[in-house]
């Protein structure tokens, strides 16, 4: 790919990245021409863990914040390249969350002596499961490069700040019968029948809302898989239902387990992926500050981001980034280029102020 010019303006350099694919598992090149347009900045100490890149002032502030944003993306569904329509810039990632990315290499290559020390961190893998993640490899091979006073995480949302984030579980609840010829069915017991209970206890759910330092949080909890049987004339003897559970910050990850187990006792149930929900952490001074300085009014993250990861390494974190969160994910997700240029405008005041 061609080089990265972050001397460019920030739509611009939102276009280039996008129209390079990045793919979970495959940010190898992005990684590359990341790392290679960071190097080039004389006030930036730029390391390499995976396909991670993290760059770090060293200006001699009290005070280090980090600046993160994943390179993946989640598979392709017809929405590249890129293209402008109407104030917006369309194309995969766009959204979630290279919209971010650019916003932080902008501020990267323009801020030589920010007020604060600055670490950038552009990480792969966040969008599949939490044990190939970034942040996870950098955390254990490297953490000396994550510590900081505050995270922000440049997560897709609208241009305003998002505290703190839901949990997230997911399981397979199991039902079990006995297998049988189907022309003699009664002999048998149908398993996936018996997943009918899990299906309608599933159905019969209602998500709590729990409020959080002044924020209320949704919970969510869904089927999203079942698969059964080995052949058109085989009654199964397994049917997997495969539920993800999206759980408020006043639950820890073993409450949220035994939550989900103790709807169904009489099923196995096995968990797959497992991550912690993050507080807000609205009274803690330096998002308090950060809050302030942003004049955004503070709403909470109805999904997960990497906010639970620097929390549980106890760092306070809050999102905030240009694109709806409501279009990540989707064939014509977009982010506005207003709201990409008001987040950088507003985030290099903060940095210069």
């Amino acid at each position: 790919m061609a080089a990265l010019d972050l001397a460019s303006d920030v739509v611009s350099l939102t276009r280039q990245l996008v129209d390079t694919p990045s793919e979970s598992g495959q940010e190898a090149a992005l990684a590359d021409a990341v790392e290679a347009a960071l190097a080039r900045l004389p006030h930036l100490d730029v390391s390499r863990v995976g396909h991670s890149v993290v760059a770090r002032t060293h200006v001699g502030r009290p005070t280090r914040v980090v600046l993160a944003g994943h390179l993946d993306t989640v598979p392709a569904a017809d929405n590249l390249p890129s293209r402008i329509e109407d104030g917006r810039l369309l194309g995969l990632g766009a959204c979630d969350m290279k919209g971010g990315v650019a916003v932080a290499l902008r501020t990267a290559a323009a801020l030589p002596a920010p007020a604060h020390d600055v670490t950038y961190v552009f990480y792969e893998c966040e969008e599949v499961s939490s044990d190939r993640n970034g942040l996870t490899r950098i955390a254990a091979h490297r953490p000396d490069l994550l510590a900081a006073d505050l995270a922000v995480l440049l997560e897709p949302s609208d241009a305003g700040v998002e505290a703190g984030c839901q949990g997230t579980l997911t399981a397979e609840v199991v039902a079990t019968g006995r297998r049988a010829h189907t022309a003699r069915a009664w002999l048998g017991r149908n398993a996936a029948h018996r997943a009918a209970a899990i299906l309608q206890r599933l159905e019969d759910h209602i998500g709590a809302e729990v409020e959080v330092d002044g924020l209320t949080y949704r919970e969510g909890l869904s089927a999203v898989g079942v698969r059964a049987g080995v052949a058109d004339n085989v009654v199964p003897d397994s049917c997997v239902v495969t539920v993800n559970y999206r759980f408020a910050p006043h639950r820890s990850p073993q409450e949220a387990v035994a939550y989900v187990t103790g709807l169904f006792p009489e099923f196995e149930v096995r968990v797959t992926d497992l991550a912690p929900a993050a507080p807000p952490g609205l009274r803690q001074p330096a998002v308090a500050a950060l809050v302030g300085a942003l004049g955004c009014e503070p709403r909470p993250k109805l999904g997960w981001t990497d906010v639970a990861r620097f929390a549980e390494l106890g760092i306070p974190a809050l999102n905030y980034g240009p694109g709806d969160p409501g279009l990540a994910h989707t064939p014509g997700e977009y982010v506005t280029l207003d709201q990409l240029t008001r987040c950088e405008e507003r985030l290099r005041a903060w940095l210069t102020a």
